[in-house]
């Protein structure tokens, strides 16, 4: 499968910077330009899958570049930005913006946006996105769980769930935060009690390669029983 090639159109050193680095540890190719005329050259020398977008740059803003790039293309655009105002919100998105993230973000909401989208598009997301954790695999593209090798049936909710404690992988995630994941990512409201009994199905389906250690009185942690 083809390198999915990502352009990040961003004048923050740090913050292209870190996506940089993360997206190219998930197997995407990266450009970085930190003005428009930049990257207007790079999106003529060669094909890309998918646009991270400022939308104030040095020398023009995000909403032209992006019209721009609309009316050229269907590359796919997602704004990465401070504008949180409704008004910009939905003037980025009826002009074609494929999503819209308010910084500050974390990293790996930036990359289930950018696989949404990407799926949503047609454009399969490289290999190397899958998450693992010792032999546990989670295949996003698919919506797949396999441990082993074999595949293990999941529900969605027990799949948001290992989902998001592999992209935290040996990180700890209190259980406020795992409900307060679960509801937005559902639109449902998850208990307390719903949680505990997710974790307990998940470990009992997953068997000794569940890797979810309990940290008492915070949360969760994923972590492979070898690192």
């Amino acid at each position: 499968m083809r390198q999915q090639q990502i352009l990040i159109v961003e004048d923050d050193e740090t913050i292209a910077f870190g996506l940089k680095v993360f997206l190219l540890q998930k197997g995407f190719g990266i450009q970085h330009a930190d003005r428009v005329s930049t990257a207007k050259n790079m999106l003529t020398a060669s094909p890309h899958d998918l646009i991270l977008l400022d939308w104030n740059l040095p020398d023009g803003n995000g909403y032209d570049f992006c019209s721009y790039v609309k009316q050229m293309s269907d590359i796919p655009v997602i704004f990465l930005t401070v504008r949180d105002d409704e008004h910009d919100i939905v003037q980025g998105l009826d002009m074609g913006a494929d999503d819209y993230i308010v910084k500050p973000f974390q990293l790996s909401v930036v990359l289930s946006r950018i696989q949404a989208v990407l799926r949503r598009t047609g454009i399969a997301a490289p290999a190397s996105a899958r998450l693992t954790c010792g032999a546990l695999l989670l295949d996003p593209v698919k919506t797949q769980v396999f441990c082993s090798g074999t595949e293990v049936p999941v529900t969605a909710g027990e799949y948001r769930l290992l989902l998001l404690l592999l992209q935290n992988k040996n990180q700890t995630l209190t259980r406020r935060v795992l409900l307060e994941k679960l509801w937005d990512a559902d639109g449902d409201f998850v208990n307390d009690n719903t949680l505990t009994v997710m974790i307990k199905r998940l470990r009992e389906k997953l068997g000794p390669s569940s890797s979810i250690k309990t940290i008492r009185g915070i949360g969760y942690r994923l972590e492979p029983d070898d690192e």
